[in-house]
């Protein structure tokens, strides 16, 4: 019952779940979602239905998007600016994935462990994430302070810690601190995407390598090795804070539930007018 749970929970607020709803204000899994934990949804506007699935995952299952929505609503919309910041998630760091990034001044990986997660492969993650990023963190539940703690003892690394608090607030129980000995500029290229080190290559020789397609990846690689580390990392920061673009007039609109949703999701102005749209209109699943 509960694995089913979590797999419909899990599926409602996810990009494929709202594209569809955007290009057809039809999704089944949002019309089974809604009827199985709202009750006479017919009578009311889908803003306030997707609200009270939220508060399903604040009381009763805090999966890892109610994780990175909080992270993304507290740190990029609350504390700073989402004019000075960029947020990232889900980037391929060696044999992990960090779920969450932050760039304003510097860069910050974070690591989630929900109360449905376990901590065995966190030591692994966290030297992956120290391997692209000098400021790593960890964010949490408040049952699972003591064992992290533990475990971040082990890893002796100045990681950050955060912990979700049952009423949604974030604390900080340890700020992250910089820490550079592990950054690998193999693992910073595989990281960047074609146009990214072309650029990078750009501004530091001022031209590309004049090479046969087959040797073009090997020899921009040697190249990009061949760059003094901070120069390397201040480079790369710079080029991942271009990715994330939002339209940020539009994306002002969007409701809490959704902002983490919704800044992943490249949307244009007839998206952000047909969301708008079909989250004031009645819900239609009956």
């Amino acid at each position: 019952m509960r694995e089913n749970k979590s797999a419909v929970l899990n599926r409602f607020f996810s990009r494929n779940t709202f594209r569809d709803i955007i290009d057809s204000t039809d999704d089944e899994i949002y019309k089974s979602v809604i009827l199985r934990y709202v009750k006479n949804p017919e009578n009311k506007k889908n803003v306030e239905l997707i609200s009270e699935i939220y508060t399903e995952l604040k009381k009763n299952y805090r999966n890892e998007y109610y994780y990175k929505n909080t992270l993304l609503n507290k740190l990029l919309l609350g504390v700073h600016s989402i004019n000075t910041t960029v947020a990232l998630t889900e980037i391929p760091i060696s044999k992990s994935k960090a779920d969450f990034v932050l760039i304003n001044g510097k860069a910050i990986a974070y690591e989630i462990k929900t109360e449905l997660d376990n901590l065995d492969r966190l030591e692994n993650q966290i030297n992956d994430y120290y391997k692209a990023f000098d400021h790593v963190s960890v964010i949490t539940c408040k049952e699972n302070l003591a064992l992290l703690e533990n475990k971040l003892e082990i890893i002796n690394k100045p990681i950050g810690i955060y912990v979700l608090q049952n009423n949604g607030s974030l604390s900080i129980i340890q700020k992250p601190l910089k820490y550079s000995d592990s950054l690998d500029k193999n693992i910073i290229f595989k990281i960047l995407r074609k146009s990214e080190y072309e650029s990078i290559i750009m501004q530091v020789y001022g031209e590309l390598p004049q090479v046969t397609q087959f040797k073009y990846y090997s020899e921009c690689l040697n190249l990009f090795l061949k760059v003094d580390l901070d120069k390397v990392y201040e480079l790369f920061i710079a080029q991942l804070k271009k990715r994330t673009k939002v339209e940020k007039e539009l994306y002002q609109n969007v409701p809490y539930e959704l902002k983490f949703l919704t800044y992943f999701m490249d949307l244009k102005e007839a998206d952000y007018s047909r969301l708008n749209s079909f989250l004031y209109n009645q819900f239609g699943g009956m």
